[in-house]
């Protein structure tokens, strides 16, 4: 059996956390550069050129991306066959109050609903953790801001919904949200298992490649469907109108129970920070 120290994956979350609040993933750069390309609309160009100058210079000049520097959220995949010589929680959470205090992050988490008191180091981290086989440790690691986050919901349907139902509560959704979640944004859906597990197959979604394909044919077909539909509500960038509200739609599902239909929509902003990590 493997050993993984506890200070090796302090390092690892901390290191990606700082990266991914100063680096926009290249696919989701060429995304929006081929958004711009193809907006008619001066204004809109002109945010997206913005948009893509500001992932410039803070690459180039080691800043975040935005002001919100979101709250940490790790999906964990522990191999059966490694063994951590430490508290996965508290390895992981070191390496959040390390990132957030280094890498100059605002500090947004609050310790309690109502008190708002600031923990001053943006932990706790949202943790989910999944055995499988193998002898590593993969990490999915996201900030995950607050104004996309707010315009996200999880619906209970009926069967009865049906397709046509799933289609309208997300088309309704986004083009109520308008430009609240700084689009182009990114759309993860979670379709089935329950109330919980819809929500995080919706937030499993946004973490998935940009340019992968849904190995679910019917699946791929209807997240291209809602991203031409998503793009003609005319949202556009930031709201002001145009070609590009979505730049992908990314759809996961599970089983459910005969009676349900738990629908998922997880909002995800143009500042899309995650990245993953084996060790």
């Amino acid at each position: 059996m493997r050993t993984v120290s506890a200070e090796k994956l302090t390092k690892a979350v901390k290191d990606s956390l700082i990266k991914i609040n100063y680096e926009l993933d290249n696919s989701l750069v060429t995304l929006l550069k081929k958004a711009k390309s193809k907006e008619t609309s001066n204004l809109s160009k002109s945010i997206l050129d913005d948009i893509l100058e500001n992932q410039a210079l803070a690459r180039d000049r080691k800043a975040p991306l935005c002001q919100d520097t979101g709250v940490a959220v790790i999906f964990v995949e522990h191999g059966l066959d490694v063994r951590l010589d430490g508290n996965l929680d508290d390895a992981i959470n070191a390496g959040v109050r390390l990132a957030y205090d280094e890498g100059y992050l605002r500090k947004s988490v609050v310790q309690h609903p109502f008190n708002r008191e600031n923990t001053k180091d943006n932990t706790p981290a949202i943790i989910h953790t999944k055995l499988v086989d193998g002898d590593q440790i993969k990490l999915k690691i996201a900030s995950k801001g607050a104004g996309s986050e707010n315009m996200s919901k999880v619906v209970m349907l009926t069967p009865s919904d049906g397709i046509e139902g799933v289609k309208k509560l997300v088309l309704d959704t986004i083009f109520d949200a308008g430009g609240k979640p700084c689009p182009p944004i990114i759309v993860g859906i979670g379709v089935g298992g329950n109330f919980e597990k819809s929500a995080m197959l919706a937030k499993e979604a946004i973490l998935r490649d940009l340019d992968d394909s849904n190995p679910d044919p019917s699946l791929n077909a209807l997240e291209k469907e809602l991203l031409s539909e998503i793009n003609a509500l005319g949202v556009g960038p930031m709201g002001v109108g145009g070609e590009t509200t979505c730049l992908a739609v990314k759809i996961n599902t599970f089983p459910m129970h005969i009676a349900s239909l738990p629908v998922a929509i997880n909002i995800q902003c143009h500042s899309a920070r995650h990245m993953e990590v084996t060790l």
